[in-house]
């Protein structure tokens, strides 16, 4: 890959972030809120990152890639040292994919041709064009995984993910919760069901293991993650883990090492 690599632009303006190309970027980067006229993957091939729109946050590790639609306002933020693929998706071909963001399995064909495609200049008119032929036709058939954590409207369900945002690992209760934000613990419950569409515990999970990814990427061990992110012992959080992510936090590792 090209060692000579820039950081993408951090410009809030429309269009200004690259559409195409690679980048190394450090642990904690972020790119403002912005939007494209054409739609984007982006793909960690090592570390990883989360996309954030009004629709809430998506995370994607190593085997996944985000997909962001023509014109969707959106951010970025890299955890770990990122080896990051951003590649344009033209209008004609935006149609074929899903009309919302969201997070891809990739596959071992994806990740290759992701890595072709933004890693080395086009050598024979339309090779590029056949390669991303490729791409669109695996994520069609690829499932969504998203790692979707989604964001409130209501007022006092705002303030109860927002506390629980400041401190993913606390252990307060539903009830607890309501208390402090003015609402009762059925209202609550409710409003987690029909306005994000998961449970309280669902939500929470989802939300300490995008802490935990985080973590894992910057080189904080298994165990210091389970602690910080709410765990009570490691065990339970390679559980959680595991079933969200697809593998267990140790390979999850292994894996960014391998790829960085």
């Amino acid at each position: 890959m090209p060692k000579d690599r820039q950081p993408a632009s951090t410009s809030s303006e429309p269009d200004a972030t690259p559409l195409h190309g690679a980048a190394w970027l450090p642990h904690g980067y972020q790119l403002d809120p912005h939007s494209h006229a054409e739609g984007q993957l982006v793909y960690a091939a090592a570390g990883a990152l989360a996309t954030s729109t009004e629709r809430g946050t998506w995370v994607a590790p190593a085997n996944r890639v985000t997909w962001t639609p023509p014109r969707f306002a959106h951010s970025h933020r890299f955890y770990g040292r990122t080896d990051v693929r951003l590649l344009q998706v033209p209008l004609d071909l935006c149609a074929q994919l899903v009309d919302h963001p969201s997070v891809f399995a990739v596959s071992p064909l994806l990740r290759e041709t992701l890595l072709a495609l933004t890693g080395s200049p086009e050598r024979r008119p339309g090779a590029h064009r056949r390669l991303l032929a490729v791409i669109v036709d695996e994520l069609v058939d690829a499932a969504e995984q998203s790692l979707h954590l989604p964001e409130a409207n209501d007022d006092r369900l705002r303030a109860a993910t927002a506390l629980l945002h400041e401190d993913p690992a606390q252990s307060t209760t539903l009830a607890e919760l309501g208390r402090r934000v003015g609402a009762g613990e059925r209202t609550l419950s409710r409003l987690f069901q029909t306005e994000l569409g998961m449970s309280f515990h669902r939500w929470r999970t989802t939300l300490r293991i995008h802490h935990a990814l985080a973590r894992l990427a910057d080189g904080m061990s298994v165990t210091e993650t389970a602690v910080a992110c709410g765990w009570s012992n490691p065990s339970s959080f390679i559980d959680a883990f595991t079933e969200v992510v697809g593998q267990t936090p140790g390979r999850y590792q292994i894996e960014l090492r391998h790829h960085s």
